[in-house]
Parts: structure tokens; sequence; C-alpha cells
């Protein structure tokens, strides 16, 4: 336990921040739009994307049936006789089912019968055509072959030879697919989708077949848009797509089923959106055989059977369209934490009507706005208001550092700021760079003795104060060259810091700062220095020995902060060597051996 003297240190390191209030009707007017417009914005974010639910995403199992009758014509051999027969398709024929949610129907087909292990020529193309064993490799296998070679050049059809093979004979022969493809129908197939969807973190589950569904509905965008029995024809329309040219080489389709579930028991909604996507390079136009770009889709299967007691089989290259079921959303419910994280999130929102605000003070505020080409311009005037703001609002400060020095002249309106290491010659010649006055803060004043208080006017007598003169005036002879008010003495410091004294206070000739009225009331009055003192340290014991000392340098402060205005920049303040001379004249030294100027930092 701490113990009881602590407790004031731990309350004075609390910090608060200052506020500034500008009383302007047009600012407080520009700032209130602009939050009134910023909460209406969060608030309009809150409730249209429900930013104070809990959002999950959904679990989900799909299942699907297709259903549809198809008529083919297709060509058979049968005693050496090509004979044309009419088969009927239903799905078993049509549908293979993949694993995870895809579904294929074939649209188009390639049939190879009759095949049996044994030797037999290869089909023509350019690694399979020879002129004589040579060409042929015993035991090369080529992946894109159909068997293995055994080295020899056998007759294929005419005068064309190939190399021989093991492998499923005849070969099957590369052909393009059937145009138009062979079952044209099955645009009119309907697909039905079942899907079964959970929330766990809701503990919610859902599927997309409502109660009162009408089982003899079908899929339409406007009209029937939760129907899950789906035309293959009008999957392909709302895409953009043929179906009789996709039918063809076949291709890939998604089927997208997106839920955006509002769990609220107040506003619950839960129903599945469809739509869909080709998802197949669409764009390509190689159609060649063995390019890998080729469009479509396409897979091989063979039935396999017995004859004469002799393995055969039928190879089937089936196109066709396989569809991809892609089931995302999310589900949401009412969350006060969430609520509460969004609500802390969007606070810092309303800062920005401040950082607007502070934006176009310090754009009018630019030095451009500042500048004096148009002196009569209204725009002028209120840039003139807004460079107020910005001076209340905002201080410009240099790092403090021990080469830095401020100079003061009386007949300058602005400081002098100086780097003591780009000093090479007296600061009286150096130009340095220009830094404008801190405001004055009079409220100090009220502390002096009631003696500074004006004098009791006489009525018939004009008020006289004694004026410095601007003009030049003639200089003792034995005053240092850079003087120009005539009272400055050369410096007793060492060489390399005689420069921080070589400085007067004027930049041109003139009367000198400490013949005028302030200088001798605020500056060198004994009475003033000591009540300083004693205002600051009030039980101060001044001895003979160290008032002067004392005095003496409550007087340089004095000069500082009257003449720098900034008790930061007073830290950096050199005093004139006429000031300083007759303050050390006033309260003197007893030795007469002064250290000069001694940086703070």
């Amino acid at each position: 336990m701490p113990a009881r003297g602590q407790f004031p240190l731990i309350c004075q390191s609390v910090k608060i921040t200052k506020v500034i209030e500008i009383q302007n009707t047009w600012i407080r007017t520009l700032k209130n739009l602009f939050t009134v417009g910023v909460f209406v914005y969060i608030c309009f974010a809150l409730v249209s994307d429900k930013l104070y639910q809990r959002k999950e995403p959904l679990i989900s199992s799909v299942h699907t049936k297709v259903k549809g009758i198809a008529e083919v014509r297709e060509e058979i051999l049968e005693n050496g006789i090509k004979k044309e027969v009419q088969r009927v398709f239903d799905p078993a024929d049509y549908t293979f089912l993949f694993q995870g949610n895809s579904f294929f129907v074939m649209t188009n087909f390639l049939k190879t019968e009759g095949q049996k292990q044994g030797l037999c020529p290869e089909h023509p193309s350019r690694r399979t055509l020879c002129s004589s064993d040579r060409n042929c490799k015993k035991g090369w296998m080529d992946p894109q072959s159909k068997g293995i070679q055994t080295g020899r050049c056998i007759v294929y059809k005419g005068n064309q030879k190939t190399c021989e093979v093991s492998a499923w004979c005849p070969t099957e022969a590369t052909e393009e697919a059937p145009r138009p493809a062979l079952l044209t129908s099955a645009e009119n197939f309907t697909v039905l989708i079942k899907n079964n969807i959970d929330f766990p973190g809701h503990n919610y589950t859902t599927r997309n077949i409502l109660p009162d569904l009408n089982i003899s509905c079908t899929f339409h965008k406007t009209q029937n848009p939760l129907c899950p029995i789906f035309r293959l024809g009008d999957i392909f329309r709302e895409t953009g797509d043929n179906f009789s040219e996709m039918a063809i080489q076949g291709g890939i389709m998604g089927i997208e089923i997106y839920w955006d579930c509002n769990l609220d028991s107040w506003s619950h909604h839960c129903r599945p959106k469809y739509s869909f996507r080709r998802l197949d390079d669409r764009t390509t136009n190689d159609s060649s055989y063995m390019s890998p770009r080729s469009p479509g889709y396409n897979f091989r299967y063979a039935k396999y059977y017995k004859e004469n007691n002799v393995e055969k089989r039928t190879l089937m290259k089936v196109f066709g369209i396989r569809f991809d079921i892609l089931v995302f959303g999310t589900g949401g419910k009412l969350d006060l934490i969430q609520l509460i994280v969004y609500i802390g999130s969007t606070l810092s929102y309303f800062g920005l009507a401040t950082v607007f605000i502070d934006f176009l003070i310090n754009t009018y505020s630019s030095k451009c706005c500042r500048s004096h080409v148009y002196p009569h311009c209204k725009c002028c005037e209120c840039c003139a208001v807004n460079e107020y703001y910005y001076t209340k609002k905002c201080e410009s400060i240099v790092e403090p550092k021990p080469t830095l020095k401020y100079v003061s002249f009386v007949d300058e309106l602005h400081l002098r700021r100086v780097d003591q290491q780009l000093l090479g010659r007296s600061l009286q010649d150096v130009k340095g760079e220009k830094v404008p006055r801190p405001l004055m803060d009079f409220t100090d004043l009220s502390r002096l003795p009631l003696s500074l208080q004006d004098p009791t006017s006489i009525l018939g007598q004009p008020e006289q104060i004694q004026l410095l003169n601007a003009e030049a005036t003639p200089r003792p002879g034995n005053s240092p060259g850079w003087c120009q008010c005539g009272n400055c003495l050369p410096s007793q410091l060492p060489e390399r810091r005689r420069s921080l004294e070589e400085l007067c206070c004027r930049k041109k000739p003139g009367d000198c700062i400490t013949t005028s009225e302030p200088f001798r009331k605020l500056i060198l009055s004994r009475r003033v220095l000591q009540f300083l003192l004693l205002y600051q340290e009030p039980l101060l014991v001044l001895d003979v020995e160290s008032a002067n000392s004392r005095l003496r340098h409550c007087a340089y402060r004095c000069y500082t902060t009257w003449r720098f205005g900034s008790q930061d920049l007073a830290d950096f303040g050199i005093l004139p060597s006429c000031c300083r001379w007759r303050i050390r004249r006033e309260f003197p030294k007893s030795d007469g051996q002064y250290s000069g100027f001694k940086s703070p930092y």
C-alpha cells in the first residue's frame, strides 16, 4: 500500500487537453453540417450493412437430381455394314456424379466399339507415321500414344504405314466432336438442387426447399426466383451463352447460391439467391486435339464385356457440361459486443470535422494569402481572420540548442535568430533569420508596485513621455565601431566568445534604449526588482554581498522578457552591450569581473 505522501505526486501526473473555441457563425455552421453528415453516414452504414451483428460463415451440403429424356441417332457397324439406329438416353446414360458439389451432363460423344487386347497399327499422326522398321523403336512408349511399339512398321490403310503397337485394338481414331451435338435436347433437361445450410454459432439450420414449394415450378429470375428446379437452357440464357454451341465441345458452368441471412427475430430473413457464371475459358479459339489450350470439357470411360470368352470393351469419349455448385454467404445476429466495438471505432470519425476546419484555417492562412499584393481585397481580410485563429491554435518552436541565439533591436519590429556556429564576426553585423515578435502579455505588470501606476493627470496640462530619437546622433570617440547608440563598451570576454557581446541596442544610429523611461522604471528600479525577487521567493534574505548579484541577474531577466516577449526566447536572448554595462553600473560586482552570457541548455 503506497504511503500517504505519495498521493499528491500521483494527482500531479494527470494531464488534460486544452480546447480552443472559435466564436464564428460561419465556421460553427460548417462544422455542425460536417458533423451531422458524418453522423448520418455512420447510422446509415450501421443499419444498411447490419454492422451491429456478429457474422458467421455457413456450412453447406448439396444434393442434385437431373431429369430428362434424349433421342440420339447414331451409326453402328453390323456385319461390316454401317447402320443408323435410334437410341433413347435417360439420366443413367448421360449423368455422372463427381466428388464435391459438382455433376456432369453429357451432350456429345465419340464411340470406339469392339476393342480387345492385341497388336495393331497406331492411328496416323506426326509421331506414328513410318516408312520402315527403322522408324519404330521396340518398347518405346509415348504418353500420348495408344500403346507400346513393337518395332515393326505395318500398313494402316492404303499406302499409309504406322508403327505397330500392343494396345486395345483397334485404336481410338482421333476425330472431331460431331456437329451438331448428339444430345442437343439436353437443353430441356432439368436439375433439382437440394441445399442444406447450418450456422453452428447461431444454432440455426435451414434448406433451400420451402415447405410450400410447387414441385412443378421452374426457376425464373423475376417470376420464380426461389424455385430450386433449373432448366439447363435457362441457365445458359442467364449467362448470355449459346447452349447448342457449348454442347459440342463441352464446358464448365457455375451455379452460385448466396445466403445473406438476418437471424434477428424482429426482421428474420434467410432465403437463397441464385446466380450463374461460366467458369471455363470462352475466349480461346485453339481447337487442336493435342493442344492443352483447347476449349471445352471431356473425358473417357470404357464399358467392358466378354464375347466368346474374349474380354472386350467399348471406349467412350464424352463431351458435356460440368456444373459446379458454389454455396457461400453469412448469417448475422445482434451482438452487444459487436455493437459497442462499432460505436467505439466510429467515435473518431467525429474528429474529422475538427480536422476539416483546421485544414481550411491552415490553407487560407498560408503565405500566399498573407501577402499584401491586394491590400483592399475582402478575401485577404478573411485570410487575416483565419491567420489570427491559426496563431492562437498553433505555436512554432525551434529545437533548443546551445548555439541558438536571439537578437532584438529597438528600431525593428521583429526579432532575429542566429546560430552561433555560423558566427565569424560580431552579432551586430549578422543578418540572421527574421522571427515575428510574440504578442506582449501585460498581465504581469499588475504585480508591480503601485508607484509605477500613472500619476493623476492635471486638467489643462498635456501628458508627456520621453521618446527615443530615431535620427542619428553624434557618437563618442571611444565607442566601438559596431556601436550605433554611443553607449556600448568593448567586451572583456576571450576572443573566441567576444562576438557574443559585440551587439548594440539599435541596428541604425539613434538614441540608446537605456535612456528611455521604460528601461529606467522596469529594468533599473531597485524597488521593482526587489519586489519581483520577493514575489518569487517571499523568504528571500537580500544581504549586502548577494544583493547586487541577485538584482543584476533579475534586471537581465526583466530586459530579455520585455524585449523578447516569450520566456522560451528570453532564455536565448542576448543583451546589447549598452544595456549590459548600464545594468552593471547600477548593480556592480565588487571585483569588476563578469562571466558574460551562459546558455541555460
